[in-house]
């Protein structure tokens, strides 16, 4: 009897091509291109991954439809949520920054009349809030106007408790683009009525833009869809 070869022609339904293959006591034939459990594995976790990035996408442009305004569409007396981050040795980073003088820029045309500002008052480069707070009043805004909320530790809480905390029906949420349409979703979702206007970030880093856009997309949008479908509301 002819041992069987190691490598044979065969004909498939797309032509002829050549395989490899290993001898069997049986006479068949062992397909080493057979994809292994760990990689089945990977396979499946990376279609769950991409349909979960998918969905968050789809749930968050739904959700912020027609609802990112400009700053001449706001309703005159509004408040404006503004939406901490990173802040250091006293002063605002340029994305928080941003966001200030967007409040200022609507505080002074009328659009607001109250600045609420949300962040993590216990941060380790220091209270968002707090420099928040100063950043506003030297740039004139009076103390009167600006309300204060220490436990906005992420987008949810600070949608929760605007509402919970500080009896807000309605929000203008301050923020960068890459940010705002996930925060409207997210205040439709907890909080008060949302519409939102996006801060310009001139001197925020290109590379930065970058990486934040990716880490909203992949991460950030994701995260908060899971957080909504889960029972519970963030405190």
């Amino acid at each position: 009897m002819r041992r069987v070869s190691a490598q044979t022609n065969y004909i498939g339904r797309r032509g002829v091509g050549v395989t490899e293959c290993r001898a069997s006591p049986y006479g068949g034939r062992v397909d080493n291109a057979r994809m292994g459990p760990v990689a089945r594995l990977i396979l499946v976790v990376a279609i769950l991954a991409e349909a979960v990035v998918a969905a968050s996408a789809t749930w968050v442009y739904v959700a912020a439809r027609g609802r990112v305004v400009d700053a001449d569409a706001v309703p005159p007396g509004s408040t404006a949520l503004v939406l901490g981050a990173k802040v250091s040795d006293g002063e605002p980073g340029d994305y928080v920054r941003a966001r200030l003088d967007t409040a200022v820029a609507l505080y002074r045309s009328g659009r607001v009349s109250q600045i609420l500002n949300s962040g993590n008052g216990a941060a380790r480069l220091g209270s968002e809030t707090a420099v928040m707070r100063a950043y506003l009043e030297a740039a004139g805004i009076p103390s009167s106007a600006i309300r204060d909320d220490p436990a906005g530790y992420d987008t949810a809480r600070s949608c929760v408790r605007a509402r919970t905390e500080f009896g807000l029906s309605r929000v203008v949420v301050v923020t960068q683009d890459f940010h705002l349409d996930r925060a409207i979703a997210l205040c439709r979702a907890y909080g008060p009525d949302p519409t939102g206007v996006a801060a310009a970030c001139p001197d925020c880093a290109g590379w930065t833009i970058v990486r934040n856009h990716v880490r909203e997309t992949l991460l950030a949008r994701p995260r908060a869809l899971l957080s909504v479908l889960t029972p519970g509301t963030p405190k």
